[in-house]
C-alpha cells in the first residue's frame, strides 16, 4: 500500500511562502488524484487542491492564484508551493491519494 510522508512546513509571516512537500512509497500514478488538505484543530478537514494522473489541477476557492500543486513521478512526490501566505492558511496539511491513509501531515503556521 501506498504510504505518503508530509514535509515543508514551518512558521512564516504573512506574505511569505513555503513548498511542502509529499512523499510517496510508490508510484503516485496509482493513487491518482492525489490531494492536499489542511485541518485547524476543532474544525474540519478542509480540501485545498488536487491533481489527476494527466497534470491537470483544481484548487479551493481560497487559495486559487496563491498555491500550486505539482508532482513528480519519477520522484514519487507531489508539491504544493504556497504564496501570498495568510494567518487563515494556519494549519496541518495532509496529502492522500485513493486508498491511501493519512500521514502526520505537516504544520504551517502564519503568523507575524
Amino acid at each position: 500500500q501506498v504510504q505518503f510522508v508530509e514535509s515543508g512546513g514551518g512558521l512564516v509571516q504573512p506574505g511569505g511562502s513555503l513548498r511542502l512537500s509529499c512523499a510517496a512509497s510508490g508510484s503516485i500514478f496509482t493513487v491518482s488524484p492525489v490531494k492536499w488538505y489542511r485541518q485547524v484543530p476543532g474544525m474540519q478537514r478542509e480540501w485545498v487542491a488536487s491533481i489527476f494522473s494527466r497534470g491537470s489541477t483544481t484548487y479551493a476557492d481560497s487559495v486559487n492564484g496563491r498555491f500550486t500543486i505539482s508532482g513528480d513521478n519519477a520522484e514519487n512526490t507531489v508539491y504544493l508551493q504556497m504564496n501570498n501566505l495568510q494567518p487563515e492558511d494556519t494549519g496541518v496539511y495532509s496529502c492522500k491519494g485513493v486508498g491511501t491513509t493519512w500521514g502526520q501531515g505537516t504544520q504551517v503556521t502564519v503568523s507575524s
